[in-house]
């Protein structure tokens, strides 16, 4: 999701850790490392990496360009190829019928048919271009705060991940419990209360 979006979602974050010096090399080398790499005539059914958020489908971080006033702007991007299960039904029965014509026999055994099956699905995978999904950040670097243009499970699991990987920082997700218990200073036995509250339905 784009953070020029008319509406958007946010998931926030509060970044954990520091960056090794100098920071600005860090960055550019973490980026440039997990940068999402091209699977349209590969193999792989879905990859994942950091990429620009100027242009997203050519990812390029040459000259601090992720670097906006006093923000880190970036994005992280999902790529997926998705086969209907109909269409390899239907390779499938294909293959089948051509094996069973060219061996004259009139069954063949189920690791035949699962090895056909992967074939299939390989040839297939390798053949379709995948799906794009770009979810812009943006990380203020001296506040360590980070937000993620998007509520999706999957995609904050990835971001999570790579973040570490990439920078060697942690992500903290912030929610009111999170945000309670690094804003306000409470004491243990505060803190003590706030993790025996419960949520409270105000709908009736």
């Amino acid at each position: 999701m784009s953070l020029l979006s008319s509406s958007v979602s946010i998931t926030r974050y509060k970044v954990s850790g520091e960056l090794q010096k100098p920071v600005t090399d860090t960055l550019y080398n973490g980026l440039t490392r997990h940068a999402v790499r091209p699977i349209d005539d590969e193999p792989v059914e879905k990859t994942a990496g950091w990429t620009s958020f100027k242009n997203p489908y050519l990812p390029d971080f040459e000259g601090s360009s992720f670097v906006i006033g006093p923000y880190l702007v970036f994005s992280l991007r999902l790529d997926k190829k998705t086969i209907p299960a109909n269409v390899i039904r239907k390779n499938v029965a294909i293959e089948i019928a051509k094996q069973l014509k060219h061996s004259g026999r009139k069954f063949l055994s189920t690791n035949e048919k699962k090895n056909i099956r992967d074939h299939v699905a390989a040839a297939l995978i390798r053949r379709i271009p995948a799906t794009p999904n770009a979810y812009d950040l943006i990380w203020n670097l001296e506040e360590s705060w980070l937000w993620f243009f998007s509520n999706l499970k999957a995609a904050n699991e990835v971001l999570e991940t790579l973040f570490l990987k990439s920078f060697n920082l942690t992500l903290l997700h912030l929610f009111p419990y999170t945000t309670a218990d690094l804003d306000l200073g409470l004491e243990d036995t505060e803190k003590d209360r706030l993790a025996q509250l419960e949520p409270i339905s105000f709908m009736e």
